[in-house]
């Protein structure tokens, strides 16, 4: 039912927009359709699971203004389009065995000013995939003496400062929040956007076309060493480590999870990088969203998006997962996200809230940190 107001009052006589299928591949679109009472019901079908998009524009006083809503069709049925290498397994333990070759060398400069009372915070960085090649972050450390849990924080999409997870690690763990991109995290923003509009744009896109050069390949390897330096910490209790993220960081930590095997936990809201391969299919996929745009990719890049798909990640998962996502998110489609859930079959759990798009509730966080929390024995 489309139906538009102002300060909860109904409009009469509004020109709208709308399209009507399953999300990102409507097949009924229609414009400047006049609401005389202010009310159009649309109807649709689907055979198979997935989710159905109503999508409105709304032309008030000269405005444009954006509704949308997604219908489930027996989304626990879902499953992804992504075809699983042959060699996956082998070519990211191969990967893992030559990046653990380059010692890590670590650095960690104290940040007096971002201290408190019972935590040390520290500029932290180390070598991932190769000799110079770093991953840098922020490093929260109890002060009082003890063996702790630890958390890793892995990154939404973008460039941007990190400032690190002080609030958990004053409740009693260590967290280190990283950067994927190779350079310090306590640079200005202005510095950071003029990478993300320069040297860096698109970085989502560079080498996609080979698996061993494509821009991933060392983000995902510095994860993987992310979780061996909190590891060689001492004070780390050798328990207790969980990876968490959203987006892209959701993505992330679907992969570390499911790569090494010292992550006992993990929570990812609203995933990225699922079933990338849906798109050739006619079907939503994730975040970039690489063939919905080049619908006759190369098949160099297709092969290489499938070793960066998380639902061939989401094929190994042992440790326990929790899962969040709106019904209404564009930039990773829900459709997406259950492809790689459903195929889980470790201990998981999905808290969904329907309404959200691409972003949080208070609420949603809350949970999403009480769960870490209490794997985290805090």
């Amino acid at each position: 039912t489309i139906q538009v107001y102002t300060a909860q009052n109904l409009l009469k006589d509004v020109t709208i927009d709308y399209s009507l299928g399953p999300e990102m591949y409507p097949e009924e679109t229609k414009e400047n359709v006049l609401l005389k009472e202010g009310k159009l019901t649309v109807k649709g079908r689907m055979k198979h699971p997935g989710f159905y998009r109503c999508k409105v524009k709304a032309h008030v006083n000269g405005n444009t203004y954006e509704g949308l809503a997604n219908a489930a069709y027996r989304p626990e049925q879902i499953l992804p389009t992504a075809e699983n290498p042959s060699d996956f397994d082998a070519y990211w333990i191969a990967a893992i065995e030559k990046a653990r070759r380059t010692p890590l060398r670590p650095t960690m400069v104290l940040l007096p000013e971002r201290c408190t009372e019972t935590v040390n915070v520290y500029h932290v960085s180390f070598q991932n995939v190769r000799p110079g090649s770093r991953t840098y972050g922020i490093l929260c450390m109890p002060k009082k003496e003890g063996k702790y849990p630890a958390l890793l924080r892995v990154p939404g999409a973008g460039i941007r400062p990190y400032y690190g997870d002080v609030t958990t690690a004053e409740k009693g763990a260590i967290t280190l929040e990283i950067g994927i991109h190779g350079i310090p995290v306590t640079m200005t923003q202005d510095y950071y956007d003029k990478l993300f509009n320069g040297a860096l744009w698109e970085y989502w896109k560079m080498n996609n076309d080979n698996r061993d050069a494509f821009y991933y390949n060392r983000v995902v390897l510095g994860s993987i060493r992310a979780v061996d330096f909190l590891c060689g910490l001492p004070e780390y209790n050798g328990k207790s480590l969980g990876v968490t993220g959203s987006s892209q960081g959701g993505a992330l930590s679907v992969i570390t999870a499911a790569l090494h095997k010292q992550v006992t936990f993990f929570a990812a809201v609203h995933p990225a990088m699922c079933d990338h391969s849906a798109f050739l299919q006619h079907r939503a996929g994730g975040w970039p969203h690489y063939f919905y745009y080049f619908p006759q990719p190369s098949k160099e890049r297709i092969t290489t998006a499938a070793y960066y798909d998380v639902a061939n990640f989401a094929r190994l998962i042992t440790a326990p997962g929790w899962f969040s996502w709106g019904y209404n998110d564009e930039v990773c489609p829900p459709t997406s996200m259950y492809a790689a859930y459903n195929i889980i079959t470790a201990k998981k759990e999905l808290h969904p809230y329907l309404e959200t798009g691409h972003y949080l509730y208070q609420e949603q966080s809350d949970e999403w940190n009480k769960w870490l929390c209490r794997q985290l024995g805090l």
